[in-house]
């Protein structure tokens, strides 16, 4: 134990010893249902609030410091005494309207601290911890108090004391963008600052050595710990700043010029909670529900109006140059950043809509996506002034949306509509109720929405105060009218989807397209089994898989995807959301003039859970995971490998037992390689029960897929 830490709990112990001759009911610990994990709070000799957390024993937060900066008012730091604390406990289970299981049990003890300033006029915060079984949450409450009825927060300094040079998988705290590469170093390695300037971001701004959350972590002792945050409410998005020295980490809120500081408030507020997801195997990250737990229940009402789905559409082959966004021709991902011109290949056509909507028919699937349909696309990202580019309701001259619309609906297909705001959130919150109501006229029910680009206002950023009281806002509006939004270039991912269940999926990392149009290689082998354990423990994920089509040289030679044809099938089911894109062109999906047979996993595979489990996985290398279908009993499995081949072991244990179920397997055929053979696959069936036990190979850059029909 260090002298540091001992210093620490004399102080602990002379505080509760004094509080304890006040009040008997004070207390300041509070542990998690099954004991085996304790969040403690303190105060320094100055008065000055810190915790620390234990688990089974041990330490694995030392003692971390909390304290708020106030433009024209002393900090919330020093000078504080406990005036109170109360104890409580829920337990209770709630239905999720779609997710990655039916049911969620939220069980927790909390412990709230009462802090009062030792001063005339005594400022006062409390402080609220609740602890799980699978990680805690605290945060900050500012109770009504005489003469302050709002805050301008200048910095949130809350400290995460790690106590080892722990492995992490971070990426930088970008205060406009998620799509970066995650990194693996040790803490002490992360720089943050190397990052800044990449050439495939056109908005990005990394002011100083921290990382965006979730940032994950392995320590010496082989526990995994996720730091993130839940129920990001009218506040400013939290980046970590890192001290590689002192091993720690301290909250550094997303900022705003305009505002001159990090989050104005007004009294009574609460923080968002600063989570800290703790596992003793990294699947149990991602089985964790912590996040949407600390997040309040459904406001919304019923949210029947979506429906968990596949779609296709008119995107990829924009990326890949196949066709533009616009009529006039300026907007592919080639003239996108290389700002020459081509001939114009419009996508959105009429014609192309229908062939799209012929192959989902033919096909199962049950929703299409059409980007580039209406008029603005030749401005909307080459001109400083992007204010009232789109109108989403004025079709290009070739694209009849009624004709369109109509098809659609005569095939069972529903459209999803595109909203691109070209990163102009003011422009877009005047036209949100007229393009609302255009979409219910039209029988729409979800919306993906776009902010590419810098935020206008210059000074605002994505991931400010501002832009996360616009993301929500939106939600609100649209649930009012009975959409469902799929935001890209969004918030983080925070728990809200309980809270706002229209918000059914987001984009928020480095998705699909960069391996069709990034000039750095695109995402490699381990991205994806990055991701399983990093950004989506935040929510679903729109990540757009399913390209068959690997080497696309009829269009880039230069570029490819960085994985085989089955490990795009698995990332069905290991990349969670309740909207799963078949991105490929219907070319793609042809064989021989048949449907390719691989594609009768992504018909087949579902979209809403009853049950998910990490069967399992290790952070960057690989991830196995299995999904029971709600309603029929079906089951899917998916594996996903880095560049590393390996042998899978499966165990069919999590089936029911007494039943025999009819399989079939889409696997690497023996040859296949991300890069040399990417789409060699063998299909096989079998018959398998709760019993049954069988071993995978994966190629380098692999996986495979497994559907388990119910008898």
């Amino acid at each position: 134990m260090t002298a540091k830490r001992l210093a620490t709990l004399l102080l602990a112990a002379m505080g509760i010893l004094f509080f304890s001759c006040q009040s008997e009911t004070i207390k300041t610990q509070v542990t998690s249902p099954d004991g085996t994990l304790t969040a403690s709070i303190g105060l320094s000799d100055t008065g000055q609030p810190y915790y620390w957390v234990a688990h089974k024993g041990t330490t694995i937060i030392d003692t971390s410091y909390m304290s708020l900066e106030v433009k024209d008012l002393s900090a919330f730091k020093n000078g504080f005494t406990i005036t109170a604390s109360e104890t409580s406990t829920m337990n209770e289970d709630w239905e999720m309207p779609w997710g990655e299981q039916r049911t969620v049990n939220n069980h927790y003890n909390e412990l709230k601290v009462s802090l009062e300033e030792n001063t005339v006029t005594p400022k006062k915060m409390n402080l609220i911890f609740r602890v799980y079984d699978d990680g805690l949450g605290f945060r900050y409450e500012f109770p009504e108090q005489e003469g302050m009825t709002e805050m301008l927060i200048t910095d949130e300094n809350t400290e995460f004391n790690l106590t080892a040079d722990h492995k992490v998988w971070w990426q930088p705290g970008d205060w406009d963008i998620y799509e970066h590469l995650y990194n693996e170093t040790s803490f002490s390695n992360i720089d943050a600052l190397s990052k800044a300037n990449h050439p495939n971001l056109i908005a990005t701004y990394i002011p100083e050595n921290a990382v965006n959350t979730p940032v994950t972590m392995k320590t010496n002792d082989g526990l995994y710990l996720s730091f993130h945050e839940a129920d990001l409410t009218n506040y400013a998005g939290m980046t970590l700043k890192v001290d590689p020295a002192s091993l720690k980490m301290t909250s550094e809120l997303v900022g705003s010029e305009i505002l001159g500081g990090k989050a104005k408030v007004s009294l009574p507020f609460e923080t968002p909670w600063r989570t800290i997801q703790i596992g003793e195997k990294a699947g149990d990250l991602i089985e964790s529900n912590l996040l949407v737990n600390l997040n309040e229940p459904n406001t919304i009402g019923d949210v029947s109006y979506f429906t968990p789905m596949k779609y296709i559409g008119i995107w990829w082959e924009m990326h890949i140059g196949k066709s533009t966004w616009d009529m006039e021709g300026s907007q592919d991902m080639n003239t996108y950043i290389e700002g020459s011109k081509n001939s114009a290949r419009h996508g959105a056509t009429t014609e192309n809509a229908k062939k799209y909507i012929d192959f989902a028919a033919a096909n199962g699937i049950k929703g299409l996506l059409v980007e580039g349909w209406n008029t603005g696309w030749d401005q909307w990202i080459n001109t400083e002034d992007r204010e009232g580019v789109f109108d989403f309701m004025t079709p290009y001259p070739d694209y009849d949306f009624d004709e369109v619309m109509a098809y659609a609906k005569e095939k069972g297909v529903e459209v999803i509509m595109h909203h691109e705001t070209s990163g102009a959130p003011r422009t877009y919150e005047k036209q949100m109720e007229v393009a609302y109501n255009f979409m219910k006229e039209n029988g729409m029910n979800s919306v993906k929405t776009g902010y590419v680009g810098k935020i206008i206002p210059k000074g605002e950023y994505h991931h400010g105060q501002w832009m996360v009281n616009h993301y929500e806002k939106v939600l609100k509006d649209a649930a009012a009218k009975k959409i469902a939004i799929n935001a890209h270039e969004p918030i983080k991912a925070t728990g809200k989807r309980r809270t706002y269940p229209n918000a059914i999926a987001r984009e928020g990392l480095r998705g699909q397209e960069f391996n069709a149009w990034a000039t750095d290689g695109g995402n490699p082998p381990n991205h994806l089994p990055t991701i399983a354990f990093t950004r989506m423990l935040g929510g679903p994920i729109d990540f757009t898989p399913g390209v068959f089509n690997i080497k696309f040289n009829e269009y880039k030679e230069e570029n490819q995807i960085n994985t085989t044809l089955a490990h795009q099938l698995a990332l069905y089911v290991v990349i969670y959301s309740p909207l799963q894109m078949a991105c490929d062109l219907p070319e793609h999906y042809t064989l021989d003039g048949q449907t390719h047979p691989a594609f009768q996993f992504i018909a087949d595979v579902g979209v809403d859970w009853e049950q998910s489990m990490v069967l399992d996985g290790e952070i960057g290398d690989f991830v196995v995971m299995a999904r029971e279908e709600k309603a029929s009993g079906n089951w899917f499995v998916g594996g996903i490998t880095n560049e590393e081949a390996r042998t899978q072991s499966l165990d069919f244990s999590f089936l029911p037992q007494g039943k025999t179920f009819k399989a079939t397997l889409y696997k690497d055929a023996p040859d296949a390689h991300w890069d040399n053979n990417p789409e060699a696959y063998e299909i096989s069936t079998m018959e398998v029960d709760s019993t049954t036990n069988m071993t995978i190979e994966m190629a380098a850059g692999g996986g495979f897929a497994m559907s388990i029909m119910a008898p």
